[in-house]
């Protein structure tokens, strides 16, 4: 059968884009390049982003679609377009980003989102830029801790490329999966589903200059770490445990895993949260509910610093709970405890800085 470009067209208007249901012509994503030579036959797709989701199946049902119509020893070559420029990867990932920090938990119900979030306001109140990305994909609790639950990114043109724009509170830089999803309702996801959705709130972000990048990690560990580790190289990463065994067990699990020879991401140090109580009416009292110290004695025996013991003070949940962290008055016990926090992961940082090369973003398997 002899070739023709009205044929190639005729074949691709029966291919329907899964997104709108229209076919591919109306759509105008067949670029105007159709080269024919002998039963050989080359054309250009055009989708809007590099990321399309049905890049793959759309390529095969237009090599399929043309091959019904010209026969089946028809060479089609199919080349891939996109209007937006593509998603820098490696270091030009975050080129603006000074520092990248996780904070990690071996186990939930530690405190880790509460010393992130406090972290992230203390670090900006010592006078640093500061972003925060929530990067717990089925428990977000940024937004709530923000007082920012019913913001809404929007996004922009940004040298080709439709970024989103980070919700901005207390100075800070914010991005969390409960900015899209409704809060009343749970994040039922497969991994590979929650592992894109963290890409794109680290690439696809307009996140800027920042000199700490925080990242609060969901806790253990799974694929969410898996994927962090793949996509940007860590700075360090800050391990939040109480002093109780059985989260020291898992804090130790965690510690680990960035050390493993494959990841080999620098451990900054150890945040002993709820160290002691402290009731309000005696503030020079101090009650060790979980044990005394606990996280103390692993950071001597794992070699790494011990960057601050956060005490059990209820303004700290009522502070999480109303969308005001504690850190936000540093006058306060608390606030001054997060202060000192942040000044040591700062010390950390600049330590690790000089004596360690950048870590790269690792490729560690499936």
């Amino acid at each position: 059968m002899a070739l023709y470009p009205n044929l190639i067209k005729e074949a691709l208007q029966t291919v329907r884009y899964p997104g709108t249901g229209k076919d591919i012509i109306s759509m105008e994503m067949l670029e105007d390049d159709i080269r024919i030579d002998g039963s050989s036959v080359s054309f250009s797709l055009i989708f809007e982003k590099p990321t399309d989701p049905f890049i793959k199946s759309i390529v095969k049902s237009a090599e399929t679609a043309v091959k019904l119509k010209a026969g089946q020893d028809t060479v089609v070559t199919v080349n891939v377009k996109t209007r937006q420029a593509p998603r820098p990867e490696g270091p030009q990932l975050l080129p603006d980003v000074k520092n990248i920090i996780a904070v990690a938990s071996g186990k939930g119900g530690v405190g880790k989102s509460t010393v992130a979030a406090n972290l992230a306001v203390a670090l900006a109140g010592i006078g640093y830029k500061v972003g925060l990305l929530d990067a717990d994909i089925f428990g977000p609790s940024m937004p709530k801790m923000f007082n920012t639950e019913g913001a809404r990114p929007y996004a922009v043109d940004k040298d080709g490329r439709d970024l989103i724009v980070p919700i901005e509170q207390y100075g800070i830089k914010l991005l969390s999966i409960g900015y899209f999803v409704d809060p009343g309702q749970a994040v039922l996801w497969r991994g590979a589903m929650a592992s894109n959705a963290l890409k794109q709130l680290i690439a696809d972000a307009d996140w800027g200059e920042l000199d700490y990048f925080i990242i609060d990690m969901p806790p253990g560990t799974s694929d969410i770490h898996l994927t962090l580790v793949q996509t940007l190289g860590l700075t360090g990463a800050v391990v939040v445990s109480t002093p109780q065994e059985v989260a020291l067990a898992d804090a130790r699990k965690g510690i680990d895993m960035f050390r493993n020879e494959k990841v080999n991401v620098p451990v900054l140090g150890l945040v002993e949260n709820m160290a002691w109580f402290t009731p309000a009416e005696l503030p020079q009292n101090k009650y060790y509910l979980f044990g005394k110290d606990g996280c103390k004695r692993l950071a001597e025996e794992l070699k790494v610093p011990l960057l601050g013991q956060i005490p059990i003070v209820q303004s700290i949940c009522e502070g999480g709970d109303s969308g005001l962290p504690a850190a936000l008055n540093p006058d306060t016990m608390t606030g001054m405890a997060f202060r000192d926090l942040a000044q040591a992961v700062a010390i950390a940082t600049d330590a690790r800085n000089h004596q360690l090369p950048p870590t790269s973003a690792v490729s560690t398997g499936n």
